[in-house]
């Protein structure tokens, strides 16, 4: 990940914060435990680099497992963060990530009273660069969260609980303060050093059998991007409404928009289109939404069936969606299940979760 300092200015006359615990110690069943603050940490003199410190506590009587993905860390794989400057949203530049449900190991586990504490350098992974007093704040879907009774932390919805913190004003010195050259590339993903083009995509740390099977999974995402843009959009049926819900002819033109987009994305041919082997975490795969067209396959990728649910070729059809210049999706919940609740308690959130357009697009069970 680039790496983008940026200096914390701690004077009293450059930061105001402001920091309201908006989610207060339980009170009935419905009541999220988990209470999460944050606050600028400053930094030596000199030293450019700033930092928030996020602290989350359980204050219910049971204990609380949560995933670590939807928990702060300094190598953040999803938007935890809404960061805005003089009211305008400040991009995310961090990773993107598909992975299946959590396992054992990748839950945090909170006793009662019991602290998560993280410090997070925004500016490794939002776009920090300009000065100004910028507004910090975080939000986080617990989807696989739950209590040590077996219960999930849901909402009267049954959606999942939200970790919303108060929102914190920090003033950053950036990079137009500091005279330096902004780092990193946000190109088109066109071949570069290194990389072996074949039948038009690109490969980087790939080996001969991994860029077979790869080229297959760009062919099959290819077809489901077709299929998935000439669905009738103007009649939506069961496939439109299980992963996106009740349709409006506003929601139903963002979806058509989204699939054209993902499709015009993928039959790119000379070499925009690149897959990286590199990764070997326990994931599908991963993407930098401002870095179009790398895609980064990981193990699960590998194990997945070419096409059907959570395929290969799904998998590049949710990673594609991820580019802010396709259709800018997020990973809000994972899973078929998730993702149908999703549609069911919030259409507008579905038409923004990455995985509700590979289910769509992998159209498994078939549906008209």
């Amino acid at each position: 990940m680039k790496f983008k300092p940026f200096r914390l200015a701690v004077g009293t006359s450059l930061i105001s914060l402001a920091i309201a615990a908006v989610i207060a110690a339980p009170r009935n069943a419905d009541s999220n435990p988990l209470q999460v603050r944050i606050s600028p940490v400053a930094g030596k003199v000199g030293d450019l680099q700033g930092a928030i410190e996020v602290v989350v506590t359980n204050t219910g009587f049971k204990a609380v497992r949560v995933p670590k993905w939807e928990l702060p860390s300094d190598s953040p794989e999803k938007p935890l963060f809404r960061v805005s400057l003089n009211g305008k949203p400040v991009a995310y530049e961090g990773m993107l990530v598909k992975r299946g449900l959590p396992e054992a190991a990748d839950f945090v586990v909170l006793p009662p009273g019991g602290s998560y504490r993280a410090v997070v350098d925004l500016s490794g992974s939002y776009a920090m660069e300009k000065s100004g007093a910028y507004e910090i704040e975080m939000i986080s879907p617990l989807q696989h969260a739950s209590l040590s009774d077996g219960r999930m932390l849901r909402d009267f919805r049954n959606s999942p609980m939200v970790l919303r913190s108060g929102k914190a004003r920090v003033w950053v010195d950036g990079l137009d303060v500091l005279g330096a050259a902004k780092s990193g590339s946000n190109g088109k993903g066109k071949p570069g050093s290194g990389d072996t083009v074949v039948n038009g995509v690109s490969y980087a740390n790939c080996s001969t059998t991994q860029i077979a099977t790869a080229g297959d999974a760009v062919i099959a995402a290819r077809n489901y991007a077709e299929n998935a843009k000439n669905y009738n959009f103007s009649s939506p049926g069961p496939r439109y409404t299980t992963w996106f819900g009740t349709p409006t002819t506003q929601r139903t033109n963002l979806a058509r928009n989204h699939f054209a987009s993902i499709d015009a994305a993928l039959d790119q041919s000379n070499g925009e289109i690149k897959i990286n082997c590199k990764c070997n975490q326990n994931y599908y795969a991963y993407v930098y939404p401002t870095r179009p067209y790398e895609i980064f396959v990981c193990k699960v990728f590998w194990k997945a069936p070419l096409t059907g649910t959570d395929s290969k070729a799904g998998t590049l059809i949710h990673e594609t969606s991820h580019f802010d210049v396709v259709a800018g999706t997020d990973d809000i919940v994972y899973g078929q299940s998730g993702a149908k609740n999703l549609a069911l308690s919030n259409p507008d959130s579905a038409l923004n979760n990455a995985d509700s357009h590979e289910y769509f697009a992998e159209n498994n069970p078939f549906q008209n």
